[in-house]
């Protein structure tokens, strides 16, 4: 993609070089650019640190020629927007492209925008700004040339300022620095804001556009980010945003286990086949590469808790939310049926093969029947729907395979001190007295529609 990216960037920059109103652009050059940016959009999914590339994927894109950096964005209407301004994102390379993308992402992981708003009444805009940048560029490479580092506002402000602090440190010092110069700043109007166009970079006014931002309140705010945050996740997290977002999933909406089992399908290594019928992702004008199809099988243990913990309701739910994940890949799915041991195992191949629950006076509960048999079976994933009572500790270890629990509406939380595995809470579903032995009920626990995004 070097080359042509590199010769497409350059022409979109040579039609608009000149020019000095908007209204003279060429007519299809919004278009191009934007078709430039879906580009830049692919090298970050094909980065090792594509969190980035699909995080983007889910904004929204606009061009504005009156802002002062290559890139802004702002909350408008239940999604993030990112901003570009041609003059200056043309004139970075490509790897500083994905930098200057990466970087508006960070802010608004960081909740920069609100914690910002609070700033404003104690400091000036450029402290505010360069204090955030900062925070940000500290974890970035490629930076391009005017970015706001701590190695230059230090040298600038003779300040001493220590890596890897919060932003309100940072703003706290260089507002100090800045008030001691004030006195040799002579005020007076800034012609350039009248001006349509911005062709150069302007530390003081690069978060202007976060006034344009829709108002709203610190959880509503997280709850949006962690949408985005949650479909971001198919791609590498970069180590330094770990901390962050786990973080963000335990102020409040932790990752349904509907969502964290598509996670872990899509973590499950195999064997790649080669296909005539797919061209090469990396070179698609090769044709005479063949392109690849995972050729991996995953199998899949369910274990369904009938001790009377579990309602009729959930048994089918579950059972049709674990078909419904995994038809898109090559699966085989024994379920389990146990209480302090295990009552049935059969494998299914579809909703329609899953038998009538064994009667169970209730009672209580043991897991580690269940992972006796997985360990001996080539299991990749375990799901085990369950209200959580049963043992303190397990008999034996699991072996080569993840564990999922789901913790059922009536349940609190896993008796054992150490699950192997990830913990995920289903929400209560109504329990009706006369339900039917049928497997295409909905209900509200188990449907896509209470657990994925919705815009």
């Amino acid at each position: 993609m070097g080359k042509v990216f590199e010769s497409f960037k350059n022409s979109l920059y040579d039609q608009i070089s000149n020019l000095k109103r908007i209204e003279d652009m060429p007519k299809d050059f919004n278009e191009e650019f934007l078709k430039l940016i879906t580009m830049v959009n692919f090298m970050l999914i094909e980065d090792n640190e594509n969190f980035y590339g699909y995080f983007l994927l889910q904004m929204s894109r606009e061009i504005k020629y009156d802002i002062t950096s290559p890139t802004a964005v702002n909350f408008k209407l239940s999604k993030y927007v990112i901003y570009f301004n041609p003059y200056i994102f043309l004139n970075l390379t490509g790897e500083q492209m994905k930098s200057t993308i990466k970087h508006e992402i960070y802010h608004i992981l960081s909740f920069h925008l609100n914690r910002a708003r609070v700033l404003k009444t104690k400091y000036s805009n450029l402290a505010i700004n360069m204090a955030m940048d900062i925070v940000v560029n500290q974890h970035l490479k490629d930076l391009p040339h005017f970015a706001t580092t701590l190695d230059s506002i230090n040298f600038k402000y003779s300040l001493n300022m220590q890596p890897y602090m919060i932003m309100e440190y940072y703003v706290d010092k260089i507002q100090m620095a800045l008030n001691l110069l004030e006195e040799k700043d002579e005020t007076k109007e800034d012609e350039s804001k009248y001006e349509q166009i911005k062709k150069e970079y302007d530390a003081s006014k690069t978060h202007d556009l976060w006034e344009e931002s829709t108002e709203i309140d610190e959880e509503t705010l997280k709850n949006f980010t962690e949408k985005f945050v949650v479909l971001a996740e198919k791609g590498a997290v970069p180590l330094y945003l770990e901390d962050m977002l786990k973080g963000l999933a335990g102020k409040k909406g932790e990752i349904p286990w509907n969502m964290y089992l598509k996670k872990m399908m899509g973590t499950l290594e195999g064997d790649k086949k080669k296909t005539i019928t797919r061209r090469s992702r990396r070179q698609p004008n090769r044709l005479d590469l063949r392109g690849e199809l995972r050729g991996h099988t995953a199998r899949i243990t369910l274990a369904i808790d009938i001790s009377g913990s579990i309602s009729d309701e959930e048994f089918h739910g579950a059972i049709k939310e674990v078909f419904n994940i995994v038809k898109t890949y090559k699966h085989e799915i024994t379920l389990l049926e146990c209480d302090t041991e295990i009552r049935q195992a059969y494998k299914v191949k579809s909703i329609n093969n899953v038998r009538k629950r064994s009667s169970t006076g209730g009672g209580g509960t043991k897991f580690t029947p269940v992972f006796n048999y997985v360990n001996n079976t080539d299991t990749n994933i375990l799901i085990y729907f369950t209200d959580g009572k049963g043992e303190v500790n397990l008999g034996v270890t699991p072996k080569g395979y993840k564990t999922l629990w789901v913790i059922s509406g009536r349940g609190d939380k896993l008796s054992l001190t150490q699950p192997f595995g990830t913990i995920k809470k289903l929400k209560p579903v109504d329990i009706k007295e006369d339900t039917e032995d049928r497997i295409d009920v909905m209900v509200d626990g188990f449907s896509g529609n209470n657990h994925e995004p919705i815009y």
